[in-house]
């Protein structure tokens, strides 16, 4: 089932609603614990590119915290951005990954 991009946060009710985030990434945050876009609001997107390279084993590409990092400050109302709109800051913070 295809879901619509959410423009806020309060209208979006399922994780693929969230942009920049499809299929993959969605089924990523619920192996992680995170079953509704609102329990974004509140986590960390660093903690949680942490806690997926740890699940899966591997170094997640650097982009997915980009995305993280998106999807975090969406839900906290921030407006929808692409996830490459956050790799300067990421890179500011958290320098090479």
């Amino acid at each position: 089932m295809k879901h619509p991009k959410a423009r806020t946060a309060a209208e979006c009710l399922a994780l693929e609603q969230l942009p920049n985030i499809g299929p993959s990434m969605a089924a990523d945050l619920r192996a992680l614990g995170i079953a509704r876009p609102v329990d974004l609001a509140t986590r960390d997107a660093y903690a949680l590119y942490q806690a997926l390279c740890r699940l899966s084993g591997a170094r997640q590409d650097p982009c997915v915290l980009d995305t993280f990092m998106a999807a975090t400050d969406f839900m906290r109302g921030a407006p929808a951005a692409p996830w490459w709109a956050y790799t300067a800051e990421r890179k500011r913070l958290y320098g090479a990954i």
